[in-house]
């Protein structure tokens, strides 16, 4: 095996691949339904190789990754950011302070109680938090500590461990806590709660035995009979009759003649009407009523599909039930919410925010109307704005190197790492406003995102791999017991305090606990149990919150061990 030691030695970037291919194949093995994931896979992986070799890693190269993914963070949620501070988001956001808050202090307590160094606090708080950029704040702090280069070496090693050591019951812990415990301490029914919240925000679940197509909504011609209701009425008044389902006349034929549908027109008897709508409303509400026939010249109406980003602030915080009695949503169908990256279920109480992707269907000329009220189309790009990408890390991590703040006789500075997380967030932000400011291809994002903190650890863990054993010794158990106390105490204070002082939805409640915790698979876990994606109202206000705080605990947390 020593040739193995001396190639990966000699050719550093290569076990860093390794170690990040390892770390995505380990972390995405299944252990009664809980995973790793990429992340910590690549830091246990870089941990196991590193007990081979020595390998040399660069602390340009990590921080110059470790950026790249905090600048890919605070643009994806960057459009949130700002409205999670406002309407119904306040109390996620309250719930993610309470939550990160108590983490830190617990953090602090145990730290002190067992007597750990600054490497061993930080990896508590990134392991025990589930909070893997912590780290390379951490690392930031420790490297800007007055010590000679083979003690913060050594304490930058010590966080990869503890993280090691802690992240595992950090992660089935809130997933446990949120799906399984949480529910217990409040005495809830899952499955209840969510239905009875899907009924306050109209959100209607698919009928049993209804069978998909393959258009969610269609386009059907029927004839008027004689006798039929809507006969002699307005297309005002016609398309009144089924408020609920949203069936509107885009064009009829009477005779030969193809007319297009104008509100105020009379359909009389024998006309063969065009009309829209969800598949199963025309199934189910039209299908019995009236005669269905083939006219592929009367549906030849060209349909539109289309991704548009929600600017106006006009629209921000209206329900969709409201929104939808506008005239210019006449014919306009949404399919789909994306909110931080994360799908939002659409029901009628449902609220709007700036930065919303809503993914609109219907004829061409409505949805070119509908854009100009809602903000700007997303059209695919594949060039990245590496200028506004460049000068935003640049700028970002000049403030944080020169804002400082005091904490008791300390004054600790922003650092480059939360710099450059602002950065990202300003950023992002801007392209609410500013929609051609600043675009990096969704791909681009997911890739500095996803490889940038996996090679990153990767390195953290090539890093502490020689001194893995020996750390673990130092620590001792105690860590891991530390560890279990940091991850639940912030859930049992978090869960009372959205309880009984926020009074929050339950089901809202536990998704706000998985956000604060930044744990995805926590909210998935709440999901899964309810059988509802509802939950994730109360995850995406609260997450952005706990990404910044989080990462933020790395750096304060050295700073107040070593002091």
């Amino acid at each position: 095996m020593s040739w193995v030691a001396q190639f990966l030695v000699k050719y550093p970037e290569l076990a860093v691949f390794l170690a990040i291919s390892i770390g995505y194949l380990v972390g995405g093995i299944k252990l009664g339904g809980f995973t790793l994931g990429p992340v910590t896979g690549s830091l246990f992986a870089g941990i196991l190789i590193g007990q081979f070799a020595d390998v040399p890693i660069a602390a340009m190269a990590k921080s110059f990754l470790f950026l790249l993914f905090l600048f890919g963070i605070g643009y994806s949620v960057g459009p949130q950011f700002m409205q999670a501070l406002k309407r119904d988001g306040l109390k996620p956001v309250l719930l993610a302070v309470v939550v990160c808050v108590t983490g830190l202090l617990t953090a602090v307590a145990v730290a002190k109680a067992l007597g750990l160094d600054p490497g061993f606090a930080a990896g508590l708080v990134s392991g025990a938090l589930t909070e893997s950029p912590a780290m390379g704040t951490a690392t930031e702090a420790i490297n800007g500590l007055a010590l000679t280069e083979a003690d913060r070496a050594r304490l930058v090693a010590h966080i990869a461990v503890a993280d090691a050591v802690c992240y595992i019951f950090g992660a089935v812990g809130v997933i446990l806590f949120c799906s399984v415990v949480g529910p217990r301490l409040m005495r809830i029914d899952l499955r209840a709660e969510a239905l009875k919240l899907e009924q306050e925000l109209g959100i209607s679940r698919k009928t049993p035995g209804v069978a998909s197509a393959w258009h969610r909504f269609e386009l059907r011609a029927y004839r008027i009979a004689d006798a039929a209701p809507i006969a002699g009425l307005t297309l005002t008044a016609a398309e009144a009759k089924f408020p609920e389902h949203r069936l509107f006349v885009l064009r009829l034929r009477r005779g030969s003649t193809i007319i297009e549908a104008e509100t105020q027109m009379v359909i009389a008897a024998g006309d063969v009407v065009a009309v829209s709508g969800p598949r199963e409303a025309l199934v189910a509400v039209l299908g019995p009523r009236a005669e269905e026939v083939e006219d592929r010249e009367l549906l030849d109406v060209p349909i539109l599909g289309a991704d548009v980003l929600l600017t106006n602030r006009e629209l921000a915080g209206r329900k969709l039930d409201d929104i939808a009695k506008e005239g210019w949503t006449r014919g306009l169908y949404l399919r789909a919410i994306s909110r931080g990256g994360a799908a939002i279920p659409v029901g009628p109480g449902i609220r709007l925010e700036r930065g919303d992707i809503l993914r609109l269907v219907g004829p061409e000329a409505t949805v070119s109307r509908a854009e100009k009220q809602i903000g700007v189309v997303i059209a695919p790009i594949t060039t990245t704005d590496f200028f506004v990408l460049g000068l935003a890390i640049f700028f970002g991590g000049l403030v944080g190197i020169l804002v400082t703040f005091p904490i008791g006789d300390m004054r600790i500075s922003l650092s480059t790492s939360v710099g450059t997380l602002l950065a990202g967030l300003l950023v992002g932000h801007l392209r609410t406003r500013f929609p051609l400011f600043g675009r990096i291809p969704d791909a681009a994002v997911s890739l500095m995102t996803a490889l940038g903190l996996a090679a990153f650890v990767a390195m953290t863990g090539l890093h502490a791999g020689p001194l893995f054993v020996a750390a673990i010794a130092e620590a001792g158990v105690g860590l891991l017991f530390g560890g279990m106390i940091v991850t639940i105490a912030p859930m049992i204070v978090g869960l009372y305090f959205g309880r009984y002082v926020l009074r929050m939805n339950p089901i809202l409640l536990l998704g706000g606990l998985a956000g604060a915790q930044t744990m995805t698979a926590g909210m998935a876990a709440v999901q899964d149990r309810s059988g509802s994606t509802v939950a994730v109202l109360g995850y995406t206000p609260a997450v952005p919150i706990g990404h910044i705080l989080l990462t933020t605990w790395g750096t304060l947390i050295v700073n107040i061990v070593a002091n």
